[in-house]
């Protein structure tokens, strides 16, 4: 149930090893701090799990159509967006890619495809590490998101 939070293994081994929680609060504050520890191979481990925005256009409408998994409805606020908005966030998630050698990671919840678009753009200058840390605390939102979603 943790790797479908966090795809990390490391995150969820040291994870198992502060078991029981006394309470969600204690699971949730558990989880942030494992998971300041987390270094580089942990977070390009932990994308591994989430879907590559883009690989066209037809794979990107699907990403974003409302279905009852947990991406979908994480993601639902991009169901209706434009053509133009989907072909640039798909280009963005390209140019992305082949920029920093890792998928794009945004905790989506509530945005758009345009908001999404915005944050990939302004995220595009960033240097190798300054990425990598941005990239870990969306992983960090995403994955208190979802542990709420399995305290529920």
């Amino acid at each position: 149930m943790l790797t479908r939070c966090c795809g990390a293994s490391r995150w969820v081994e040291r994870m198992l090893t502060r078991r029981p929680f006394a309470s969600d609060d204690a699971l949730l504050a558990a989880a942030e701090a494992v998971w300041a520890e987390a270094d580089r191979d942990d977070v390009l481990e932990a994308l591994t799990h989430h879907p590559r925005i883009g690989a066209s256009l037809d794979e990107l409408r699907k990403k974003f159509a409302t279905t009852a998994g947990w991406s979908a409805g994480e993601q639902s606020g991009a169901s209706s967006a434009s053509e133009q908005t989907l072909t640039a966030l798909r280009d963005g998630n390209v140019r992305y890619e082949a920029k920093f050698g890792h998928i794009f990671v945004v905790c989506a919840t509530g945005k758009t495809a345009a908001e999404m678009l915005a944050l990939l753009e302004a995220r595009m200058p960033n240097d190798a590490e300054t990425e990598i840390r941005v990239a870990q605390a969306e992983q960090g939102k995403i994955t208190k998101l979802r542990l709420e979603k399995l305290t529920a």
